[in-house]
């Protein structure tokens, strides 16, 4: 009498084996198909459906007004990665425009307007150590940190806007000292969007192939073995932190010298944070840390930019533009928690 373990053939050297299904879709990037796809999709859709969408005009339009938008993106993925959450990035964004711009109505000339530059970025990299700071040694949740400062910083903003401005208004930098910065087309192609190349070039790099970019992943992925390993975690966060300030404040001042009024509506602080929020997330950055990609937060602010951007050339009622990225955000977090657990 014989059971069925004695009739299975056996399997012999060298056969080749057979991985079933689920095997095979845990081993998908889900997270990159998930904004590629999209993003292939809307892209070619758009190009079918308006031809001014690819005219080069067009094109350099949105990387130009996206430019600023993608420097803090990039560097807040750094955060989100470390596992911690910067709120305060639009705040910051907004502060150091202002100091920049009213250092330079003061100082003036080549002098205001270089003098405005450095302190500016530094402003914004002194705000993001004091969000690292806070949010590590004193152990308070990045989330509500980063939200305490954000309304520390938007108020700081209109004390130091007073300075620089001359009655009612807002400050003017209408100077072509400070202006070349966004006038200026190498190869015909605005500056800030080189800018914003560069630094999205740099960030990769340094995620993706240095001892420090391992950190930022030990540190969102599994803090306590990260620390067990050797690791500074709080160290590693509070850099994270520096440079997403850093980038918020470079921001500020290139989009200064594109407006070239200093922005001091706290609406505009707000739709920057949660649209570079958006990008990242939607973009297949992990909001629990860990796992996440410049180049895929790249493609989610794109993705977001085109379409607002195909919106406006197709004439659809911008009050469907909030609808559309509101039902994007909740896709993209439910993908996050599917993907999850699809590794499990």
């Amino acid at each position: 009498m014989t059971n069925d373990t004695q009739l299975a053939p056996k399997p012999t050297a060298g056969a080749p084996t057979t991985r079933s299904l689920p095997t095979v879709l845990k081993q998908v990037p889900w997270r990159s198909v998930a904004i590629v796809v999209p993003f292939l999709a809307v892209f070619i859709a758009l190009s079918i459906g308006s031809p001014a969408f690819l005219s080069a005009q067009n094109i350099g339009n949105v990387l130009d007004r996206q430019s600023g938008i993608l420097i803090v993106a990039a560097a807040a993925t750094l955060v989100l990665i470390a596992g911690g959450i910067d709120l305060s990035v639009g705040a910051t964004y907004m502060f150091t425009a202002v100091i920049c711009g009213t250092i330079i109505v003061r100082v003036g000339g080549e002098a205001g307007a270089a003098l405005g530059i450095i302190v500016g970025i530094l402003a914004g990299l002194v705000v993001g150590l004091i969000n690292g700071i806070i949010s590590t040694y004193l152990k308070i949740n990045p989330l509500i940190a980063t939200l305490a400062m954000s309304f520390i910083i938007l108020g700081a903003t209109k004390l130091v806007s007073q300075f620089g401005k001359e009655g009612i208004g807002q400050i003017r930098v209408d100077f072509p000292e400070f202006r070349w910065l966004a006038l200026t087309k190498p190869l015909g192609i605005s500056l800030p969007t080189w800018i914003a190349f560069i630094v999205i070039v740099i960030l990769g790099i340094v995620l993706w192939r240095t001892t420090f970019g391992r950190y930022v992943y030990a540190a969102g992925g599994n803090a306590e073995a990260a620390r067990l390993a050797g690791i500074r975690v709080d160290g590693v966060r509070i850099a994270t932190f520096a440079i997403a300030g850093t980038a918020a404040g470079l921001a500020g001042v290139i989009d200064l010298a594109r407006t070239p009024s200093a922005p001091e509506n706290d609406a505009i602080a707000t739709t920057l944070t949660f649209t570079v929020l958006a990008g990242i997330v939607v973009g297949g950055t992990s909001i629990l840390g860990g796992e996440g990609a410049i180049w895929r937060t790249v493609l989610g602010i794109l993705f977001i930019a085109m379409l607002y951007n195909g919106f406006t050339l197709l004439r659809i009622d911008p009050l469907f533009q909030g609808i559309a990225l509101g039902v994007i955000i909740l896709v993209a977090v439910g993908f996050d928690a599917w993907s999850k657990f699809r590794r499990r």
